[in-house]
């Protein structure tokens, strides 16, 4: 595959997102999507707000604001606070644009007319307290397989089970907490993802072994369990409406019932998923009025998503456990039900001649959980983006939750261990390899890459030692193991701290010019290749760090075996301390943070 595509699950518009959400999709896709593009490979890393539903809706109301307005003012919020934490999407979409809407609504009628989606006549949930039906979402309860008691209608947080509000024990409004809630007769579609059983289950196994154990193990829980028909409209105002005045028959030669439809809109975990491609329309329109035309050509973005045109691309998309469900089972089946038909024996057949690609790879992550409990807003508990770039740099951030990303369990923060692997990691062990190298050529060879002497027994070790772990970081990195990623990248760095040491230019110098000169030009090119394979992590240090011996801001990947590794500064070359890259945070401040952000959970 010649060209990357990158998708993190889309932040949903009602608040800033904690800690949590970076370090299971947003985070790791970042680091992956700077990763490849490093590497000369074409990649586009698309993301999206999550816009419709009940949540936004009330998300408004409670701030006294049209839902629009809301939406776009959060956008913003949402992009920037992005930017500054150095996620480097190509394109931050809308799930609400025009390009969502007509994509969702043109995905619909394709399964309605290849006879992928039925109307039922629906029991939904009605607060006589709030006067509305009530989504799925906003009617919790106690669970019934697992006894969580604050299940959501949809989906238990605690089981992930897929749940219908008639499923919970002692149901109640979560809008106002009022247990005065009846059930109505509506009517509603329904995508028929029974019909993919057999077909979801070939394609997730031929993934195990490939993708995590995580993502399989919960889609083959849920086809374990019975794959269910599910609901995909709902009787709210914001949302992508339902067209089906537009529609044509289906194989039975029925019309969908414009009239019992009206009025209704598309459930979110619907329209959402489609976004990645509206995201990717929405990009290419952007470019398009950039280069002074009014819109995209359609070639411009498929070229991502449709076959053939797609063929050289691999498609990979990161989320929590929470968000796998819907795009191993949900999402896969609106493209298998709008690229394939189903014969009379059974068999299916292609349906088009430019059909949607399926993701190629799910990176599934854990939880992140805060002293071992949620984060939560409504209890200040946690730490969230805006509040964390208050008070330490993105790259602290970005390191710990990268080091300690939640893969094979769920992770904890605590700010005592995030105080020390921060200290230990960027202060001690990069900063102060950066600070100490280059203070010392300022300061004994005039500030510029020293030339003279030869490379003896101990840089042909380095070279060889060096080589392998920039290998091995490199694979881990293809593979998408995060943390292990982080930790191969830590030892390179400590390899350069041990040669220094053994080096020891300060020494070497009293004695031997050319052999002090030797050991600083390779420790200045240890600096200049630790910028060039730690942007990923951390990219705003290592702008600093490059920018301190002359090299690009963001550099390709270095490239050739042993010293090929270490030549990139040519001698005479001037080079500056930069400023304390990373301060050690103090007791003081994590005393300060405990009390500010809550701490382990009492009882």
């Amino acid at each position: 595959m010649s060209r990357i595509l990158i998708t993190s699950a889309l932040p949903y518009i009602n608040g800033i997102k904690h800690l949590g959400n970076m370090a299971g999709s947003m985070l790791p896709a970042d680091v992956y999507a700077r990763f490849q593009r490093a590497r000369g490979r074409e990649t586009l890393y698309i993301c999206a707000t999550d816009e419709h539903g009940t949540p936004a809706e009330l998300a408004a109301a409670a701030a006294g604001q049209d839902v629009r307005a809301y939406c776009d003012e959060q956008h913003d919020i949402q992009a920037g606070l992005a930017e500054r934490f150095g996620l480097s999407w190509d394109f931050f979409g809308r799930s609400s644009s025009p390009q969502n809407r007509a994509l969702t609504q043109g995905f619909a009628q394709g399964l309605w007319e290849a006879g992928f989606i039925e109307e039922r006549v629906t029991q939904q949930v009605y607060s006589n307290a709030d006067e509305r039906f009530l989504p799925d979402r906003y009617v919790i309860g106690t669970c019934p397989y697992c006894g969580y008691d604050a299940a959501r209608g949809d989906q238990c947080e605690n089981c992930t089970r897929v749940l219908d509000p008639a499923d919970l024990i002692n149901p109640r409004s979560a809008v106002s907490g009022s247990y005065d809630i009846e059930i109505r007769p509506s009517k509603h579609l329904f995508l028929r993802q029974s019909a993919f059983a057999g077909k979801l289950r070939d394609w997730i196994g031929s993934k195990r072994g490939t993708w995590p154990n995580l993502v399989t193990s919960i889609a083959f829980k849920w086809l374990d369990e019975g794959l269910q028909d599910r609901g995909i409209t709902r009787d709210l105002e914001w949302g992508v409406p339902v067209n089906a005045a537009d529609w044509g028959p289906n194989p039975a030669g029925e019309k969908p019932d414009v009239e019992g439809l009206k009025g209704k809109v598309f459930y979110v975990w619907f329209d959402a998923p489609i976004e990645y491609i509206g995201a990717t329309w929405e990009w290419a329109d952007a470019n398009a009025r950039a280069a002074g035309r009014p819109n995209a050509d359609a070639e411009d973005w498929e070229r991502w998503w449709r076959e053939p045109g797609a063929a050289d691309v691999a498609y990979v998309e990161f989320m929590g456990k929470d968000n796998v469900p819907f795009h191993t089972v949900g999402f896969p089946c609106t493209l298998f039900g709008v690229n394939e038909k189903q014969a009379a024996d059974g068999a299916w057949i292609s349906a088009s001649n430019a059909p949607w690609k399926l993701v190629d790879t799910l990176k599934g992550f854990n939880w992140l959980n805060y002293y071992g409990g949620k984060f939560s807003t409504s209890q200040k508990r946690g730490v969230f983006m805006d509040h964390a770039l208050e008070i330490l740099p993105a790259d602290y951030w970005r390191w710990w939750m990268s080091a300690n990303a939640p893969e094979g369990s769920d992770a904890t923060f605590t700010w005592e261990q995030f105080q020390a692997q921060v200290n230990a990691d960027l202060a001690d062990v990069l900063g102060n390899f950066v600070n100490r190298i280059l203070k010392f050529t300022e300061s004994r060879f005039d500030g510029v890459v020293p030339e003279g002497g030869e490379a003896g027994p101990l840089e042909t070790q380095l070279y060889a030692d060096v080589s392998a772990k920039l290998a091995e970081y490199a694979e881990l990195m293809e593979a998408i193991e995060i943390r292990k990623a982080a930790q191969a990248l830590r030892q390179l760095w400590v390899l350069g701290n041990q040669y220094l040491t053994e080096a020891a230019p300060w020494t070497a110098i009293k004695t031997d010019r050319d052999r002090a000169a030797v050991a600083v030009r390779t420790g200045l090119n240890l600096v200049a290749l630790f910028a060039r394979v730690s942007a990923p992590f951390i990219p705003f240090a290592c702008g600093k760090i490059a920018e301190a011996v002359g090299e690009p801001a963001e550099p390709a990947w270095p490239e050739g075996q042993g010293a090929a590794l270490l030549l990139a500064l040519p001698p005479g070359r001037p080079v500056k301390a930069p400023e304390v890259l990373f301060r050690k945070i103090e007791d003081a401040q994590v005393a300060e943070w405990l009390a500010r952000f809550g701490g382990p959970e009492e009882g």
